[in-house]
């Protein structure tokens, strides 16, 4: 998943918008050896992006697909970046990370906003078996296609709903520490600096 993530933060331009780039991923997991994309559109009304014509517009604009034909069921398209196909191992390996990206444990937010799920699927995708979980900030900010402002205040959102229990911006090596709730995974190691928020109680 962090390989695609990487790929699509590349690939597309730094402030796509989130709704597309979830869009993007789909595509892009869900795409057969020719780059031919079939999404079911229950998969899109899930996503609570069925009918959001300028999402597929802005990846056009892209370039990096072919508009699909809106009236077909299910929908097709054909992605234009050959490279995309070239991110994952194989068909099995994309469908099951296509799944998992749609309910990314122990992130998942099928509810909320496009932006705040979006960083939920960043952060899960970095998210280690380990105490403490980290990435670069400039890392984070561009797979989300936020500026780091933006993140922050996304991550200060995540915290306030109990997605994350607290979150740390080391701005001398611009590492983003986070650790999640209780029931989730252990406290942070007392040695890391000083959490930016806490959860309400």
């Amino acid at each position: 998943m962090r390989e695609m993530l990487t790929y699509l933060g590349t690939a597309l331009p730094r402030f796509t918008s989130p709704a597309a780039r979830l869009l993007a991923l789909q595509c892009a997991l869900r795409a057969d050896t020719r780059g031919h994309v079939r999404l079911r559109a229950g998969l899109l009304r899930g996503m609570c992006l069925r009918g959001h014509r300028e999402l597929w517009q802005e990846l056009a604009h892209a370039h990096w697909l072919e508009l699909p034909d809106f009236r077909s069921a299910p929908m097709q398209l054909r992605l234009l970046d050959a490279t995309v196909l070239d991110q994952v191992p194989g068909r099995r390996a994309r469908c099951r990370a296509a799944h998992w990206a749609l309910h990314p444990a122990p992130l998942a937010l099928p509810a909320a906003p496009p932006a705040l799920r979006l960083t939920a699927l960043v952060l899960a995708a970095h998210t280690s078996a380990h105490a403490e979980h980290c990435t670069d900030m400039d890392i984070l900010a561009r797979l989300c296609g936020h500026s780091p402002q933006q993140t922050g205040d996304l991550l200060d959102r995540l915290v306030t709903t109990r997605t994350l229990h607290v979150w740390h911006h080391n701005r001398e090596t611009d590492e983003v520490f986070w650790q999640l709730p209780q029931s989730q995974a252990p406290v942070l190691s007392a040695h890391r600096p000083r959490p930016h928020q806490t959860a309400q109680p």
